[in-house]
């Protein structure tokens, strides 16, 4: 029976139990990224073996994101979640077993390309229940991934206090999101393909819709990439304050974007995604120009708060706009995700390269160029249905148990 505003329990149940997935993947990358150190020694690995592994996770990804949707189209989109997500989970132990920088890239390999297919499928499944739920919920399911991340790292941080092995760390770690994600998974939508439904191609190279889309998503990525690895650097160095302060600016914006995230579905609710990007791109590049023109660590602080707040739901509307926007929402989504994985993976090393040949502040200075191509490009998120109003979705079987 429905309830009072049309709902019924089991589309309630499955709108928690997707954040709730959202929020296991993303404490599995906090547990990772908190013992990198670790990894690094272990591994005896330098800084720059280590810059090499770590672009491995971002090309698993993009390797095998395309299959997600095959997947999905085959096992069913809940049973697909419930595996992927396990293999991710599990995949967490592997980079703190690598002995050297050879079985540490292919770690990093198998990490990045379980984490690209289960990215795909949750995002897809929470495409298809904001459809359902007839309001947004996108924003809010990044903040639960933002969220999951922010407990995954204050345990990783905990457990290296500690001094806990790595390996040991990470397998309780591993054990744990396992069995919550497949407890999770338990509630999300049971999304079936009809037997007359074409299966997708295992690789497709995306549809033009979502390199459009995807090029928005590249902007915010970008910054946020920018922002979250450099901002401690560029106060430290181009304006000279402590390294406690430095490292506070960092949490300070992780923290801006988790909330912003978390609120954002409500303005994108009463102003829509077109609205809302333009806005925040405005926000985002007052927030850069502040960054580049602040005189001391207070404005630039704010400048960087203003970029996380800017950018926070433009990936979670990127994916929803690639998701509505053909027949095919897993490989709209994939491509979308390619790219912005691949722009999370070039925005440190091409803002290092910049500040080399130049400066952090002209570094930056891309950063608020990039960040107002939000402004330009926000008109592509504006999201038609697959199906006219009131019509059903084009998956032909779904069950809400």
């Amino acid at each position: 029976m429905a309830d009072r505003i049309g709902i019924t329990p089991g589309l309630r149940r499955a709108r928690y139990a997707i954040a709730a997935v959202f929020c296991v993947h993303g404490a599995v990358t906090g547990s990772f990224a908190t013992r990198i150190p670790w990894i690094q020694e272990h591994a005896d690995v330098g800084a720059g073996q280590l810059g090499l592994a770590l672009a491995f996770p971002a090309i698993g990804a993009s390797l095998a994101m395309p299959l997600a949707g095959a997947i999905s189209h085959r096992l069913g989109a809940r049973t697909a979640l419930r595996g992927l997500l396990a293999l991710w989970t599990l995949a967490l132990t592997l980079p703190s077993l690598a002995p050297n920088v050879y079985t540490l890239c292919a770690a990093l390999l198998v990490f990045g390309a379980t984490a690209g297919m289960s990215d795909v499928a949750m995002n897809a499944l929470g495409v298809e229940t904001e459809t359902r739920l007839g309001r947004s919920i996108m924003s809010s399911l990044h903040g639960m991934w933002s969220a999951g991340a922010l407990i995954g790292s204050a345990a990783g941080t905990l457990a290296a206090h500690l001094g806990a092995d790595a390996r040991l760390h990470h397998l309780m770690a591993a054990l744990i999101l396992t069995a919550l994600g497949l407890v999770c998974c338990q509630g999300v939508l049971d999304l079936r393909s009809s037997p007359e439904e074409e299966a997708p191609p295992r690789f497709a190279l995306p549809p033009k819709s979502a390199l459009i889309i995807g090029a928005v998503g590249f902007c915010a990525v970008f910054a946020e990439g920018a922002s979250m690895d450099w901002s401690a650097v560029y106060l430290k160095g181009e304006l000279g304050t402590s390294a406690g302060l430095a490292a506070a600016s960092t949490t300070a914006f992780a923290l801006t974007m988790a909330v912003a995230r978390l609120a954002g579905d409500r303005i994108v609710d009463r102003f829509g995604a077109v609205r809302t990007v333009r806005v925040g791109g405005l926000v985002a590049t007052a927030g850069g120009v502040l960054v580049v023109a602040a005189p001391h660590a207070a404005l630039a602080m704010a400048g960087f708060g203003l970029i996380g707040l800017g950018v926070a739901v433009v990936v979670p509307l990127a994916f929803a706009a690639a998701g509505r926007s053909g027949p095919n929402p897993s490989q709209a989504i994939a491509g979308v995700a390619t790219i912005t994985y691949t722009s999370g993976l070039i925005a440190p090393s091409a803002i290092g390269g910049i500040a080399d040949a130049t400066s952090l502040v002209v570094s930056f200075s891309l950063v608020t160029l990039l960040a107002f191509g939000l402004v330009l490009g926000a008109g592509v998120l504006r999201t038609r249905a697959r199906e006219a109003a009131g019509g059903a979705p084009s998956r032909a079987s779904e069950q809400v148990r």
